[in-house]
């Protein structure tokens, strides 16, 4: 039997008054619809609701270096995580999730009924699976921090799921913020089902063009699930993303260039403020800095209400002395948002 659950990170998300310098934000600038260079007479407004628009289809797959028939379309990350889950496990199973998690990967388990146990990301799952665990769940790129898992960790995993007859939910969406270095772990073995979209990295979070990549009988299975809570996608949205997988390399050169010019002023910026500290990924559109000492209870709060400034408080990853930054956004925003967190950081002093 389900529970009756949600994300309360989901929920401050979307209900919290955001602050005019917004570092919460995830992923890379939105685009404009100009940016694709669309005309409207590129678009329907309806269209066939079958089983995967077949130019997506074909984009995704060849995208992310699979067949056709080993993909299945969502709405977004979040949405083919769930499906994901709903086709792996049941009320009971044993799932494992990586420390710290993002909120709703747990949401979503818990919603499923199973029996969760967690394991320390920097450790892997070796030593905390059981004969009754039926599914792994980690992020790569990890949420919050961006850390990357390396080949041997990736296959560290696969072995580990392999000898429990356990499949591995691996959530893909910030991979892709590597963009032509990438490679999906769903090539290292059919314990993978592994999720992915182009909301965070290409700056396309409106178009919800989100996948699931699985063994072709759990994608037939992942498919009918779908039936249940969405049968068929907006037909303008599915036509967009087309267009935009076509124009991947520009959108690509957009958001290189708007990281990397963000990276260099978040660098400045913790040389700045010895009150914090960071293991700084190598690559994606967030960090996860630790304030190193002094209490954070109000901090969130005395930031957004007297500095005009969000970020996300670690509660919401299990670790209340750190906070996620998202470094994908305006320029501008970012430098006025970094100073006005410096400031507020000293007056805790």
């Amino acid at each position: 039997m389900v529970g009756t659950f949600g994300s309360e990170y989901l929920q401050w998300v979307k209900t919290r008054k955001p602050a005019q310098f917004n570092l919460a934000t995830s992923g890379v600038l939105p685009c404009d619809l100009s940016d694709l260079d669309v005309r409207i007479e590129d678009l329907e407004v309806n269209g066939p609701g079958l089983y995967g628009f077949e130019p997506l289809q074909q984009a995704m797959a060849q995208h992310c270096g699979v067949a056709a028939e080993c993909v299945v379309a969502a709405s977004g990350t979040s949405m083919a995580n769930f499906i994901a889950m709903a086709a792996t496990i049941r009320a009971g199973d044993e799932v494992l999730v990586e420390y710290p998690a993002y909120d709703p990967l747990l949401s979503a388990a818990q919603y499923f009924g199973a029996e969760i146990k967690r394991f320390p990301r920097e450790c892997g799952p070796r030593g905390f699976v059981s004969d009754r665990t039926r599914l792994i769940v980690v992020t790569n790129l990890h949420n919050p921090t961006c850390a990357r898992l390396d080949a041997q960790q990736v296959k560290e995993i696969a072995e580990v799921a392999r000898s429990v007859g356990a499949h591995v939910l691996m959530d893909e969406v910030y991979l892709e913020c590597i963009y032509g270095e990438r490679s999906s772990a769903i090539h290292e073995g059919s314990e993978f089902v592994c999720t992915g979209s182009l909301t965070k990295a290409y700056g396309l979070g409106g178009l919800r063009c989100g996948w699931i990549l699985a063994a072709p009988d759990l994608v037939r299975r992942m498919w009918h699930i779908k039936d249940l809570i969405d049968p068929s996608a907006p037909y303008a949205a599915e036509q967009l993303s087309v267009i935009a997988f076509r124009q991947l390399d520009r959108l690509t050169a957009r958001a290189t260039a708007l990281i990397d010019k963000n990276r260099r002023l978040l660098r400045d910026f913790f040389e700045s403020c010895p009150q914090l500290e960071l293991a700084m990924p190598d690559y994606g559109t967030c960090v996860f800095p630790r304030i190193k000492s002094g209490t954070v209870d109000g901090f969130f709060e005395l930031l957004h209400d007297r500095y005009e400034t969000d970020v996300v408080p670690g509660r919401f990853f299990e670790m209340p002395d750190h906070f996620r930054i998202g470094i994908g956004g305006d320029s501008g925003v970012l430098a006025e948002g970094l100073e006005r967190l410096r400031q507020a950081l000293f007056s805790l002093e």
